[in-house]
Parts: structure tokens; C-alpha cells; sequence
């Protein structure tokens, strides 16, 4: 299991934003790991937009590298389609053009994927499973640590937003359980400078890092103990 731990935290951060510096020193800082998922066909370049007056731009090869050093990267397609809306062939390249891209920026096996705008249908799934994508995660929230039953259309226990955020990461701390429990958070990394709220994150991880009855993994980490 992992390592003996009955315990997991991971994170799941989209779109390969600028912000994504701050947001793995963080991680960085309190032991922390997180799947980052890239569009590989929008990096860099003119790739950005504001948000809030926030200034949002996707990063650079060069800078993803340096950022997610000891983290880990995934398919977030490569340029954020709605998939269910695309004919097969055009399904295919958006999944199987950005897995190989990542995994040639990267030089590592790429194994999951994040749903652009958390949406898919059958023919979705079809290509992940053609393409070896052992997990995809939605954007549905589930309140729970219990693992999830089928890892190609993953839920998170919650998002960042979530107002119970501190009370369930203080369930989570306190659990002593007799089966394995996950606490996955999803988000975007820009959001902290849109909402003005980077403690939020800052006291999460404070308060989930550092405890030895707690496996700190990326996504493919905690989740490939029970891959079928």
C-alpha cells in the first residue's frame, strides 16, 4: 500500500499556470505532492488571459520543467476542448498528441489525465483506455476519503474553494482508519490570486503536512496500488 500508511493526500492542479511556481514551492515547503496537468499545445507563448484583473499565463516548457520538479505531470489535452463535442479522430489527437508531447517535454511515462471542463462521454473513455491513461479526473466532489471505485472518471474529495476545507482536512488528521482513505484536492493554481486568498492553501497544507501516519504522493502514486 503506501508504505504501510493507511493514509494519502493529493493534489490536482490545471492548465500549467504562471501561478504554479507559488503554489509547488508550497507543496515543496511542507512535503507535499501534486499532478499537474498540462495543455501542451497552448504553453507558453501568447497563451494567456486576465481574470479579475489577474493577469493568467500558461508557462513555458522550459519553466514546467523547473516548476514540477519531484511532482507530477498529466493530460489535460492538448488545447482544452470540450472532448465529448469532437469527432473520434479529432478525441484522438487532442489525447494522444499531448501524452506523447509531455512525455518527450518531460522525458517520463505519462499515466492520467484531467477532464477540460471536467466533461467526457463513452468515446472519451474509449481513447483513454486505446492510449493507456490509467485515470481521469472530473471535476465532481465527492465529500469523502474512500477510494474511488472507477479511476477514469475520477471525483476529488473536494475543491480548494470548498468552505468545509479545514474542517474536512481535521476529520482527515484525526482519522485512525481500519481501510485506506484519500484526501485528493483539485483546483487552479491562478484562483489564489483571483479570490486574494493564497492562506487558504498556505494553512491547508500546513495542516495536512507532516504527519507520519500520512502518504504524501502524486496522483499516480497513491492511485496505482489499485489499478486493475
Amino acid at each position: 500500500m503506501w508504505n504501510g500508511k493507511k493514509k494519502a493526500v493529493t493534489f490536482s492542479y490545471d492548465d500549467g499556470v504562471a501561478q504554479d511556481i507559488r503554489l509547488a514551492e508550497i507543496f515543496n515547503r511542507n512535503g507535499l505532492k501534486c499532478t499537474f496537468n498540462i495543455n501542451s499545445g497552448m504553453m507558453g507563448g501568447d497563451s494567456q488571459w486576465k481574470k479579475n484583473n489577474v493577469m493568467v499565463r500558461r508557462m513555458t516548457p522550459e519553466e514546467c520543467r523547473k516548476t514540477y520538479q519531484g511532482h507530477e505531470v498529466a493530460v489535460h489535452a492538448l488545447t482544452h476542448p470540450h472532448l465529448e463535442n469532437l469527432p473520434r479522430e479529432e478525441i484522438e489527437k487532442e489525447i494522444a498528441q499531448d501524452k506523447k508531447n509531455l512525455e518527450s517535454i518531460f522525458d517520463c511515462e505519462i499515466h492520467g489525465m484531467a477532464y477540460p471542463f471536467g466533461t467526457y462521454n463513452d468515446e472519451v473513455l474509449s481513447v483513454l483506455r486505446e492510449n493507456n491513461i490509467r485515470y481521469a479526473r472530473t471535476v465532481s466532489c465527492t465529500g469523502r476519503f474512500d477510494i474511488p471505485e472507477n479511476f477514469l472518471t475520477l471525483p476529488a474529495t473536494c475543491k480548494h474553494t470548498d468552505e468545509n476545507l479545514m474542517e474536512l482536512a481535521r476529520q482527515f488528521v484525526d482519522l485512525q482508519p481500519e481501510e485506506p482513505q484519500l484526501f485528493y484536492v483539485w483546483g487552479h493554481s491562478y484562483e489564489f490570486d483571483t479570490d486574494n486568498n493564497w492562506e487558504v492553501i498556505e494553512q491547508f497544507c500546513q495542516m495536512v503536512g507532516g504527519h507520519d501516519d500520512i502518504f504524501y504522493g502524486t496522483n499516480h502514486e497513491v492511485l496505482s496500488p489499485f489499478y486493475r
